[in-house]
């Protein structure tokens, strides 16, 4: 249960046009706020806070460098939202192939002639 708590808040902290963004620069490589900040939208200030969010979320983690404060993707908040993806996947797979399992059989069974009604 813990774990789908997780991988809900984390996708709603990537709801967020702005922190998606934020997200898959950090994808690419880890970076300072001041790098993040270049090229979005929003203040540094506004991004300090996306980041906040993306943390709580799980998504992110930090490092400090020297003054400065370098932000990185967590792999352990990619892995709840892949565990909570996944489990759906299966139980969504699993309702599919009981219900096409169900289709096949009704095609097996012998429909009802029509009735004639005598002349």
């Amino acid at each position: 249960m813990a774990y789908a708590t997780r991988a809900l808040d984390s996708f709603a902290a990537l709801g967020d046009p702005t922190r998606r963004a934020i997200f898959e620069r950090l994808a690419a490589r880890p970076a300072a706020v001041g790098e993040l900040a270049r090229g979005l939208p929003v203040s540094r200030p506004a991004v300090s806070q996306h980041l906040g969010v993306l943390k709580a979320a799980g998504l992110v983690a930090e490092t400090p460098a020297g003054a400065r404060r370098i932000y990185r993707i967590d792999p352990r908040g990619i892995g709840a939202m892949r565990d909570w993806l996944d489990a759906h996947w299966a139980a969504a797979l699993g309702a599919f192939q009981d219900f096409a399992d169900g289709e096949g059989k009704e095609e097996e069974t012998p429909a009802c002639a029509p009735q004639r009604t005598p002349e």
